[in-house]
């Protein structure tokens, strides 16, 4: 391991990470995440590169306005063009409007870019980069250098890629980082170039700027680190182009609780799952939920052994406490489960059960002829919580049914669809009769259920759906397979999950939506 030291965190995710497939950030989200990054104690926040999108140059206009804390603003561009002189070169010049405290420019290392993409000589594009670094750092900007395909160009040149960097060296930059653009190194090669660059440069922060295409991107980014770079570049939740980017939300955990290094975002340690679902949340992306560390299942013990353990020595099978990162240890209830794990199931959700009577020993053999047909409450811990009640607690239902019916029309002559759903049940000896339409069978037989509760149970009416899943289970029968449908709602406050199975995916279905109401009523 190498010596502790200080080491800083540069992040990319409103750059880099927006290449992404499916990623995007509004003006406003991009603002959001940069205050929340700076909360944590990132360092710096590369925000765009000016003049390459209206988006990146609204950020960089209103973000002069955050009154940050700690980070620093980077814009990022490259260096000026071949023939070009600096003082005249529009990207320079934009980089320089944007008035950010930090610049990042990005040169060629690798000769195959030198001479195939930017079709200019070696002597040039060194004095393109020694150019660029000087004139920013003269108009008083921090210059970080990102010596593009660096380990390539090394492999290909070691003495030209070595060039490149005392190019920028010459200019002024502050900060020398190499960059794994293809993303293919191993942490060993890696280390052993990253030990020469800082050998070479014992006066200048060196970095590293990793990527996952061959999921090492954590690993040699912590490589890069224990061979002496004190600066690194990732993104949140490792988004980024093709396999993504270095992901600090195990690279800045890792450094912290395994490697001992000082960041200054270790004081904020315990917002790491907060600020990664944060960040999901404002690119309108689904949480990765087997991410290490925040991931929902980091820290979730399904098998009854595993349970059994944890209860008694948490460190058994979790290699830190989950608290230390803002996670959670969770029990997934299955199959798989015995007493231990059905009896911290319930201590989570509150409830407070003999271990030993037989009742528990019943809903156990319950659950595992449930799940083994097709219901499954790893993700649905409303309807576990239900279980118990009805199981152990004989709590009676909220309603009776009495009977539905969907109808799903196609009006060919219109071009559209048009479901409907007649409820008819029984509430506190009432019987109510509803019918609702919507688009799809499963949002009209919801809506005439809630609007045949909505008398009776008006707490219902802030109750929405916001994500269903279909799953076909041993799909070997076809149309004529057994299907598990997952719901998860929410009254604005909080997300509870559902789960209901049959071979008739509108009787799955409403088993997960009454089961839905059915918690909001009993434990909203």
């Amino acid at each position: 391991m190498s010596s502790k030291k200080q080491v800083y965190v540069y992040d990319t995710t409103l750059r880099d990470g927006t290449q992404g497939e499916g990623v995007s950030f509004t003006v406003k989200s991009k603002l959001r995440v940069a205050e929340k990054l700076d909360q944590f104690g990132i360092d710096y926040i590369e925000g765009g590169w000016p003049g390459s999108n209206p988006r990146d140059m609204g950020f960089f206009e209103e973000v002069r306005k955050l009154k940050l804390k700690h980070a620093r603003i980077a814009a990022f561009g490259s260096t000026r063009r071949a023939g070009v002189p600096v003082s005249e070169d529009t990207q320079i010049r934009t980089l320089l409007d944007a008035e950010t405290p930090v610049v990042t420019v990005f040169g060629k290392s690798w000769l195959l870019h030198v001479l195939e993409i930017l079709r200019t000589t070696r002597e040039e594009n060194l004095t393109m980069i020694e150019d660029s670094v000087r004139h920013l750092v003269a108009q008083g900007r921090e210059v970080v250098y990102d010596a593009e395909h660096f380990f390539d160009g090394y492999s290909d040149c070691a003495e030209y890629a070595m060039a490149t960097l005392q190019a920028a060296y010459r200019g002024g930059a502050g900060t020398l980082a190499l960059c794994d653009t293809n993303g293919g190194q191993l942490v060993e090669q890696l280390k052993g170039v990253v030990a020469e660059v800082v050998r070479a440069f014992p006066d200048v922060n060196v970095g590293v700027h990793c990527h996952n295409d061959a999921g090492l991107g954590v690993a040699v980014s912590l490589g890069g680190v224990e061979a002496g770079a004190c600066h690194v570049q990732g993104t949140i939740n490792g988004y980024g182009e093709r396999n993504g980017n270095a992901n600090l939300t195990s690279i800045i955990p890792n450094l912290v609780l395994k490697m001992g290094h000082e960041l200054s975002c270790a004081p904020y340690l315990k917002r790491l799952r907060d600020v990664s679902l944060f960040v999901d949340d404002m690119a309108n992306l689904r949480p990765d939920i087997r991410a290490p560390y925040v991931g929902a299942t980091s820290f979730a013990h399904k098998g009854g052994v595993h349970a059994n353990a944890v209860e008694k020595v948490r460190r058994s099978y979790e290699h830190i406490d989950p608290a230390l990162v803002g996670n959670r240890t969770r029990v997934l209830v299955s199959d798989m489960s015995g007493r231990s794990s059905v009896m911290m199931k319930a201590r989570e959700l509150g409830l407070d059960l003999d271990s030993h009577s037989e009742e528990v020993k019943a809903l156990i053999q319950e659950l595992k002829q449930l799940e083994f047909r097709g219901y499954e409450y790893e993700a649905a811990d409303a309807s576990f919580k239900l279980l118990i009640d009805r199981f152990l607690k004989g709590r009676q239902p909220l309603f009776e049914l009495i009977d539905y019916r969907v109808i799903v029309e196609n009006r060919e002559k219109r071009g559209d669809l048009l479901s409907e759903a007649t409820v008819k049940i029984r509430v506190n000896g009432v019987v109510r009769h509803t019918v609702a339409e919507s688009h799809g069978p499963i949002g009209a037989l919801d809506q005439a259920l809630r609007d045949a509760l909505i008398q009776d149970y008006p707490q219902i009416a802030d109750v929405s759906l916001v994500d269903y899943k279909v799953r076909i289970l041993e799909g070997g029968n076809g149309a004529k397979s057994r299907i598990r449908v997952q719901v998860e709602s929410t009254d604005g406050a909080k997300v509870w999950g559902t789960v209901g199975a049959s071979d008739n995916i509108i009787e799955a279905s409403w088993e997960a939506l009454r089961d839905s109401v059915e918690f909001k009523v009993f434990h909203g």
